[in-house]
Formats: structure tokens, sequence, C-alpha cells
């Protein structure tokens, strides 16, 4: 590792967070880990893992309904994640904090419950030019329902939004504006609350995806004025299957539920139904119980790092590993955003980014290849796909040099 590297990791006890991730103490094809796919999905501490575990072993129940001791104490510990994400988002009341499956069906809900009441033919919903799929297929198939037009804002060849184009798209037909916070596929991070404050003014309400934001920096939904902001558990070191959607209550109190079912009911009858209160009536049927509980661990553990060392420590490995691979001959990095986030997107001259993971795998690199579900990104840089390494906090100065290293076999071996 070089005398820079060491200087990373000076500041930041990076091995004393290893020792916490049992998954990384693996080999590989008799290689040691190096997982460098964390905009996928990230790894779970002890402290999740843990949690998981007690709720299976001694407080499995299901939640709200029972009287007996273990449904009290499992409903205890799903519902203090609900305080905990909202303090983790800086939301005004825990009954503004929806579990969902993740941001996918966060935006999904939003997408169905409000657009379906709020959208009518001729309105235009706003997103940007480098979205995950799961933030344009949901608004493509409102606008198809409702005759709705879809616009979007154009980037530059740095990966960046052109707000100034963003500008000239909102109207007085602009519905909402539905962004990333940061890209999945690029690091881009873009100015959301810039973003929101020019939407609010068109009359237009906002909706953030936060799946990327949520593991690397500090997030405050007040100080943003998000009307909706989403993340997934499983990208912030908690378990698959679980997120948050935040949405201002006097916006959820008149949307109409997304489900229906248990839980989210206040009466039934044949004749009608009445609804619970927030956040339960966006809530049908059991619940990723085993998932909250995980997330809720999950959210302590990044709190008690801190999101500022965190995003301090992250931004240095991405100076780093900018600096390694742009060093390698023919390889070119997509996305070089002045505001970024720890993801290196690359393609290399005359090798498709597939045969470059395959290789790295067999040396223990675990990279991403693909369009990362963000085709249109892919169409605007003209690649079929990339090779993606995305860091995180467990992530080392030298294992961003075994990627370098690896990268500069690969392209030994289609030379």
């Amino acid at each position: 590792m070089s005398v820079l590297g060491s200087a990373i990791q000076a500041g930041f006890d990076v091995e004393q967070v290893r020792a916490e991730f049992p998954v990384l103490r693996q080999k590989v094809h008799g290689k040691p880990l190096v997982y460098l796919d964390n905009a996928a999905t990230s790894q779970k501490p002890l402290a999740v893992i843990d949690a998981i575990r007690r709720f299976y072993e001694v407080d499995c129940a299901n939640i709200h309904r029972g009287v007996h001791e273990l449904s009290q104490r499992s409903t205890a510990a799903y519902e203090q994640t609900r305080v905990k994400a909202k303090l983790f988002l800086n939301a005004r009341t825990r009954n503004e904090l929806i579990f969902v499956r993740g941001t996918t069906e966060g935006i999904n809900l939003v997408a169905s419950s409000w657009g379906r009441k709020c959208v009518k033919a001729g309105d235009e919903i706003v997103i940007g030019a480098m979205e995950h799929h799961s933030n344009i297929v949901p608004w493509q198939l409102l606008c198809e329902e409702k005759g709705a037009r879809l616009r979007v804002i154009p980037m530059n060849d740095r990966g960046e939004l052109l707000m100034e184009e963003y500008a000239k798209l909102l109207g007085p037909r602009t519905r909402m504006v539905a962004v990333g916070h940061v890209s999945n596929a690029l690091g881009t991070i873009s100015p959301v609350r810039e973003i929101i404050e020019m939407a609010h003014k068109a009359g237009a309400l906002t909706l953030i995806d936060g799946a990327q934001a949520a593991p690397h920096m500090k997030l405050d939904v007040q100080a943003l004025d998000a009307d909706f902001y989403a993340f997934s558990g499983h990208k912030v070191f908690g378990p698959t299957g679980i997120g948050i959607l935040y949405g201002k209550s006097k916006l959820l109190n008149a949307m109409p539920p997304y489900q229906g079912g248990g839980d989210m009911i206040r009466t039934v009858t044949f004749e009608k139904t009445t609804y619970n209160d927030l956040p339960y009536k966006f809530e049908a049927g059991t619940p990723n119980i085993a998932g909250g509980i995980g997330l809720g661990a999950a959210l302590d553990y990044v709190n008690r790092i801190g999101l500022d060392k965190i995003a301090a420590y992250e931004h240095e490995l991405l100076l780093y590993g900018t600096e390694a691979l742009s060093a390698i001959p023919g390889l070119r990095i997509l996305g070089t955003a002045r505001e970024k986030a720890a993801v290196l997107s690359f393609v290399m001259e005359g090798i498709h980014p597939h045969d470059i993971g395959t290789v790295l795998d067999r040396m223990g690199i675990a990279v991403r290849t693909g369009h990362h579900c963000a085709q249109p990104v892919m169409d605007w840089f003209g690649v079929p796909a990339t090779t993606r390494a995305s860091l995180a906090f467990y992530n080392t100065a030298a294992e961003i040099d075994a990627l370098a290293a690896g990268i500069r076999k690969v392209k030994e071996m289609f030379s």
C-alpha cells in the first residue's frame, strides 16, 4: 500500500470496523475477499446479525395485536426502529415514516397512491437523466395511465444535472419532481435542496430517491424540505426487504391506501371500511418484522461510528481510487461530478465489462458489471455497460490497490 493509502487509514480505524463484518473474513477462489459492490448491497455487521438472531431465537411473534409478552416485545423493538428512522432523517414525527420493502416500493407507493389521485391528463412529471429504473418506470406507468407527460432533466458529460435546463422544464403543469440524491451508476451527488426549492416555487411536489445517499451522508428531510424521501435498509448495512418512505403528514393523510388488508384498517364491514391513522394506513399485512428490527440495529451502528466520519473517510478513498484507476492506460471513468459519492464506474478500451468482472472475481475482487438499472445513463455515454467499484467505510486503500493491480492483469490478458 502506498504512503498516501496509509495516511488515509491513519485517521480512521478501518481494521476495527472490518472486524465487525464476518463476511469480510472469507476467501473467494482462494483469495481474500475484496468486496467492492456496496452500491448493490452492503455487508452486515454483527450488531445487525445478532439483532435478527435474537428476534427469531427469543422474541419471535407477530406485532401490534398480541397481548402476550413475546408480541409486546417484538412490537416494541419494531416500532423503536420507526423512532430511530425519524432521528436518522430528522423527520417531524414518527408517523411520517412508512415501512416499505425498500426504495423501489416507496416510490411505487407514492406514484400509485398520490399519483392516481392527483395527476391528470396533460400534467407533467419531471425526473433526472441519471435515475435508477425504480425512479423511472413507476412514473412512466402513471403517465401512461393518466395521459401525463414525463420530462427529463438533461446532464453534462461529467454526469451533473443541468440546472438551467431544469428551470426551463418547470411550469404550471409540473406536479412532481422525482430525482435521485446520489446516482448509483455514476456517484453524482445532485443538488437536491436547490432542486426541491425550485420545484416548490413552481407549485410542484418532490420525491427524493435516497437509496445511495443514506449510507454515505447525514440526511435532514426538514432542512431539504423534501415532500417524500425513500431509502433501503440493505444499502445502509441492514437487512434486505425493508426500507423507509418519509412523507409529510399533510400529504400522507390526503392519500388513499396503497394496499388493503390487516393493520391498515380501523373498521371493516361488507358495506364500508374505514382506515387506520398514519403510519399504519400504508402498512397492510404482517410486515418484515425481523428486517425492521435489523434496520434499527443498522441505524444504531452507523450513528455510533458517525456519518460525518464515514463521509470523510469514504471521500479520501474515492480520491485515492480515482487517482489509482486514472493511471491505468485505456481506462475511462464515467461520472466525474464535482460533488460525488464513493462510486468508480469505468470502461476499458477493447475489453467488455463482463469480462473484467469475471476475471476480477477469480482474484477474489467483487465488482458489479452491467447497466446498473440505469440504461438511459449507459445510452447517454454510448456504452452498453460499465464496471463499477462502489466503496464503503470498511474498504481500504490496500483493496483499491488490489483492484488496480487486478485491472492491469486483465488488461495484460486481453492485450
